[in-house]
C-alpha cells in the first residue's frame, strides 16, 4: 500500500526535536540586540509600504520569542509582565495586517502598523530596562 509519504525510509523519521527553552535574560538581550541593530542600521526610512517589512519582521520574531520565555519565568506572576504582553501584542497586530503599509500621504498624523511594530519595540526595551529579571 502507497500512502501519501514522500518517503520511502519512513523508519529513518528523526523524532521532533524538543523546543529549548529560553531564559528570560536571554530573549530580553536577544531582542534588545534586535531593537540596537534597527537603530543602528537607521531605523525605517523609507515612507513607501512595503520598504520595511523585513526590519517589522525582524523585531517580532525575538518578541515571540521572549513571550514565550515571560510565559516559563515562575519567579514572578503574570500581573508582572502585563505591560510587556500589553506591548507585544500591538506588535502582532501592526504585523498581522501581513504587510508594511508605510507612512501616510501627505504626513498624516494617523498611525500605521509601522507605530505598532516600530514604536511597541522601542517601548518593550525601555520596559525591560526598567524591570529586569534575573
Amino acid at each position: 500500500m502507497s500512502g501519501c509519504s514522500g518517503s520511502d525510509n519512513e523508519g529513518d523519521a528523526k523524532p521532533a526535536a524538543k523546543a529549548k527553552t529560553v531564559s528570560v535574560e536571554g530573549a530580553t538581550t536577544t531582542f534588545q540586540d534586535a531593537v540596537t541593530k534597527f537603530d543602528t542600521d537607521g531605523g525605517c526610512l523609507e515612507k513607501e509600504p512595503g520598504t520595511c517589512w523585513e526590519q517589522m519582521q525582524a523585531l517580532v520574531e525575538p518578541a515571540r520569542t521572549l513571550r514565550k520565555a515571560m510565559n516559563s519565568e515562575k519567579s514572578v506572576g503574570a500581573d508582572f509582565w502585563t505591560e510587556a504582553y500589553t506591548l507585544i501584542d500591538t506588535m502582532e497586530d501592526g504585523i498581522a495586517v501581513g504587510e508594511d503599509q508605510g507612512v501616510p500621504a501627505g504626513g498624516a498624523t494617523e498611525l500605521t502598523n509601522r507605530d505598532d511594530v516600530f514604536g511597541s519595540a522601542h517601548d518593550l526595551s525601555d520596559w525591560l530596562d526598567k524591570n529586569p529579571i534575573k
